[in-house]
């Protein structure tokens, strides 16, 4: 069950709304007024969206019975808020059911839809028209030339000169013919083409109109009493909650090895799948989450208690209550599982990062992720070839860097370029100003790794292994075949004991420079400059011992 209380604050209204029941509330003798109403402003969050609608309607004198007929039908009543300047407000319903009708004429879409369809098919009537007035014109000609074709002198035109005479005509006009049909054929791939594209059109036509009858025909029905003390031109707000709408971040990082630099373009993609799109709305970013719970999981008392065990029961009887109740396996109580271009300014709202676009945006419902871009930043870098010979032949160009920018870097997918070409994706952690972070940007094919288990005189091959000891002999190879020098970061492990019992000691020439790195113990790196052409090898050895009787795992 989701809680929303963050978003409750987020809807706070000083107007009075209450919900009454599923029919239209206000008083029976009310005046009724059709309006209709559009969005303004969005504000998405992770999971879900805030809609602030407007409706401009013109009211008489006293009370009346405002009728917005063109909310999305996944509208939710528990969560809409309805606020007014100027008027006084009554009760409020949402209705879903048993709707009023509404009126084609107030659909503009679906007019202009229609009209497109009408149009379209007539361009596909015409291009269609074209086509098969081109295949007439090779039927026609194809015709002609068969019928050529056969013709056969008879009577007093059965004579040498007669027949030469037949010949020379019937040749000349299959010719003609045939380039009669030639020429058509030639005009044919144009006619066709033009005939695809109106079908497109078409296709394209029909499918806007097929959603602006969805739109007509899927909605739910806002019913306010309001009361108003003058005439005239009046303006109501109204603030709902989808939950189907969302955003998520979005980077291109690009890294620049040479000058020490990572450039970050940061975007978002926002989508949505309310029922209706959105037209040049005022967007918001939020990285609030009112669909979260707004408080944590409770705690229940746990009663522990300490009884004399029962006595075995012997082989093939009856185990407990359940087997002798015929149920072959123990019935276990239910278990409750807790889970635990345009750029956008930033700015901050208590902890939360908000982003405002600062033009209008249209967003369609369920069709698009629209990505929209934010700003830029430009971070110092520093990149070392990451070597990992246990685990692979090639090392790796890692960049280490510092958030010393204002921002938050949230998280997000990130697309990453190295040198103008894309090498990758990978999801980016959150990463606060002043935070440090390190990405990988694929591998540097030019440098070379190797881990080698060395051969002993007497054949055993880098394990030594007893009842009681275990020895390990292992060389780290690094070789660099580029034409220009790295620094090189090495990675290797040894095991670790938390026993006193478990002896385990190591050797390692040349010594590490970092042990337990990042906090994990056994994990061991080496840090050195690695020339052009270079090879440096690392020896690393380790023994574990324990007592006689027991055994290694």
């Amino acid at each position: 069950m989701r809680h929303f209380g963050v978003f409750a604050v987020l809807l706070s209204s000083v107007s009075i709304s209450t919900l009454a029941g599923l029919g239209f509330a206000g008083p029976a003798s009310a005046d009724q007024i059709l309006a209709t109403s559009h969005v303004t402003a969005v504000t998405v969050y992770p999971e879900g969206a805030q809609v602030t609608r407007q409706v401009d309607f013109t009211a008489p004198v006293g009370a009346s019975e405002l009728l917005i007929a063109d909310l999305p039908a996944e509208t939710q009543a528990d969560l809409m808020r309805v606020s007014a300047d100027g008027i006084g407000l009554g009760a409020y319903a949402l209705r879903t059911d048993r709707l009023p009708p509404r009126a084609d004429a107030a659909d503009d879409k679906l007019v202009v839809a229609k009209a497109a369809v009408e149009t379209a098919e007539a361009g596909v009537r015409a291009a269609q028209a074209g086509v098969d007035a081109i295949n007439a014109k090779v039927e026609a000609a194809e015709a002609q030339a068969d019928f050529l074709r056969k013709v056969k002198p008879e009577g007093a035109a059965v004579t040498v000169d007669g027949v030469k005479a037949l010949s020379v005509m019937i040749g000349a006009e299959v010719l003609a013919a045939r380039q009669t049909a030639l020429a058509a054929q030639a005009e044919l791939p144009v006619a066709v083409k033009a005939l695809e594209e109106a079908q497109k059109v078409l296709g394209d036509a029909v499918a806007a109109q097929d959603a602006a009858l969805q739109r007509d025909q899927n909605y739910a029905a806002l019913s306010v009493t309001v009361e108003t003390t003058t005439a005239g031109m009046q303006h109501l707000t109204v603030t709902t909650f989808v939950g189907e709408a969302s955003w998520a971040p979005v980077y291109d990082i690009s890294l620049d090895r040479k000058a020490g630099k990572l450039d970050v373009a940061r975007g978002v993609l926002v989508s949505q799948a309310s029922g209706e799109d959105w037209q040049g709305v005022d967007l918001t970013l939020s990285t609030a989450q009112p669909s979260s719970k707004s408080e944590p999981y409770p705690l229940y008392p746990n009663l522990r208690r300490a009884v004399v065990p029962e006595p075995a029961e012997s082989y093939g009887a009856p185990a407990d209550k359940y087997s002798e109740a015929g149920v072959t396996e123990p019935v276990m109580e239910p278990e409750v599982v807790q889970s635990s271009t345009t750029a956008a300014r930033m700015y901050y709202v208590g902890d939360t990062v908000v982003y405002h676009y600062p033009t209008a945006v249209d967003v369609a419902t369920g069709v698009e992720n629209l990505r929209l871009e934010l700003d830029k930043l430009a971070l110092s870098a520093t990149v070392v070839a990451l070597a990992v010979p246990r685990q692979d032949s090639e090392a790796y160009m890692l960049a280490k860097f510092t958030n010393d920018s204002p921002e938050t870097l949230l998280p997000g997918t990130a697309f990453l370029h190295r040198d103008g070409m894309l090498v990758g994706s990978t999801t980016l952690e959150a990463v606060v100003p002043q935070a440090e972070a390190e990405m990988g940007f694929g591998a540097i094919e030019g440098i070379r790794l190797k881990r080698e288990m060395p051969l002993r005189a007497e054949g055993d091959r880098g394990i030594l292994s007893s009842s009681t000891q275990v020895e390990e002999k292992a060389v780290l190879e690094v070789e660099n075949l580029t034409d220009e020098s790295w620094p090189v970061r090495l990675l290797d492990q040894v095991p670790y004991s938390e026993q006193e019992e478990l002896e385990i000691s190591y050797t390692a020439d040349p010594a590490p420079t970092e042990v337990d790195v990042n906090g994990q113990r056994g994990i061991l790196a080496w840090e050195f400059e690695l020339a052009a052409g270079e090879k440096k090898a690392v020896r690393l050895d380790h023994v574990i011992s324990w007592p006689e009787g027991k055994e290694l795992q």
